[in-house]
């Protein structure tokens, strides 16, 4: 057959197939039969095509096909069939697995020993709702409630350790050479290890030269948060690549700025301003948040330095009786909060306003606060993992953050002259 008859073909065999589909589609409409859900027509096609799949694969071992005189004699043979119940993309579908007598038969599809196998796309699902927070009980009983299907806590939890090949691979990769800014923080989770407790982990983002959001790594720590373990975390993002960062923005934590300096001695350190007005809320009574905000506000946006300070003893004066400890934290920190405000307003405006790696905390807290603790740290970095690789499914806040990022790289570009540059990953 010549390839122009060979093409006729197919296309006869595509349109044939699409005439059966249609006769199909509104066969099952004519009989009130829905396309998806239980006893659906997808969920019909797909039984079909797995026993029909089943039927090649024991004929294939047999050596007959059934009802075939061959058999007769051959020393084995079809024994009947066996229930059996496999999750698929549009939910469980009952089908039967046929037997042989002396039990040899190892169907590849569908394999013996699994109570339910599971299909395409039901891994991803599970993955998926993991990632938004449910824990493996909550999945189980989403399964259950949704799609009519048993699936234990324990397969849950090993679908989800599949993804830690993937974390570990993440976790290592190069980096860039150069980021105009890291931000650094670390969240606390419950982790059972003898006792429940606290226990820090570190997050790393940064913001590439093409103005795209970039975690950078998880690390869990084994006590509090200290600047001895970000210095080891810092080092290890230099040793993957990471010879230079612009500024890097961090909380008031005593040392850290001596760590980055050790790491990348012309990177600017800034305090984030965040951090830095919860912190101050610590120290007051909830009935005067708005009014502390509102006399912080003038500090941090004050045109210079010289406006902030005089900004901060108005504020020192009005509220100093009061909350002297407000006062003292914004001190001990005015090193490392300044820095931003020698900047064009373009950088000053993403540092200050933009709460870049708050919005990813907030997200992974929602995810660890559902589990409760964990019983090692290994699963405590999995969840947080899973939340965070699930932060962007459908690419809008990509270009959200680029659009967002284009003018402060620009004015990063012109006040960092020549530490700069693109490079690819």
């Amino acid at each position: 057959m010549d390839l122009e008859a060979a093409a006729v073909a197919r296309e006869d065999h595509k349109a044939s197939d699409r005439e059966l589909v249609g006769r199909l589609v509104d066969q099952a409409r004519a009989d009130g039969v829905e396309l998806v859900g239980e006893n659906g027509l997808l969920g019909w096609l797909t039984k079909l095509v797995l026993e029909s799949a089943l039927e090649g694969e024991i004929t294939d071992h047999l050596g007959y096909d059934k009802h075939d005189p061959v058999g007769r004699g051959a020393g084995n043979s079809r024994n009947g069939t066996q229930p059996k119940t496999v999750l698929t993309d549009v939910g469980p579908v009952e089908i039967t697995v046929p037997r042989d007598r002396d039990a040899s038969f190892e169907p590849k599809i569908v394999r013996k020993r699994q109570r339910q196998r599971r299909l395409s796309g039901v891994d991803e699902m599970v993955i998926s709702l993991s990632a938004k927070g449910l824990t493996t009980g909550e999945i189980s009983a989403h399964l259950a409630e949704v799609y009519g299907a048993e699936v234990s806590k324990q397969t849950i939890s090993t679908i989800t350790d599949k993804v830690l090949e993937g974390m570990a691979e993440w976790q290592n990769r190069p980096l860039d050479a150069v980021y105009p800014v890291i931000f650094i923080d670390a969240i606390h989770v419950k982790i059972r290890d003898g006792q429940v407790a606290n226990r820090p982990i570190y997050v790393a983002l940064a913001v590439t030269v093409d103005g795209e959001r970039d975690i950078l790594g998880l690390w869990a720590g084994d006590g509090g948060e200290g600047a001895k373990f970000w210095l080891h975390v810092l080092t290890e993002i230099k040793n993957r690549g990471v010879g230079d960062a612009l500024m890097v923005v961090c909380d008031g934590l005593k040392g850290l700025p001596q760590a980055i300096e050790q790491v990348w001695p012309r990177a600017v350190v800034q305090t984030c301003v965040v951090h830095l007005l919860r912190a101050s809320f610590r120290y007051g009574a909830r009935q005067h948040w708005d009014a502390i905000a509102k006399a912080l506000r003038p500090i941090y946006s004050a045109p210079t330095e010289a406006a902030a300070l005089e900004r901060f003893y108005e504020f020192a004066e009005a509220w100093g009786g009061k909350y002297p400890a407000i006062v003292k934290l914004w001190t001990d920190a005015w090193a490392e909060f300044v820095p931003f405000l020698n900047f064009d307003a373009e950088i000053r405006r993403v540092i200050c306003s933009t709460n870049a790696i708050e919005s990813v905390n907030a997200r992974i807290r929602r995810a660890v606060k559902a589990r409760g603790h964990f019983p090692n740290e290994q699963a405590a970095l999995k969840c947080v993992y899973m939340a965070i690789m699930s932060l962007d499914p459908t690419g809008k806040g990509r270009k959200r953050w680029v659009t967002r990022w284009k003018a402060a790289l620009n004015a990063f570009a012109i006040t960092f002259d020549g530490r700069l540059s693109p490079t690819p990953r």
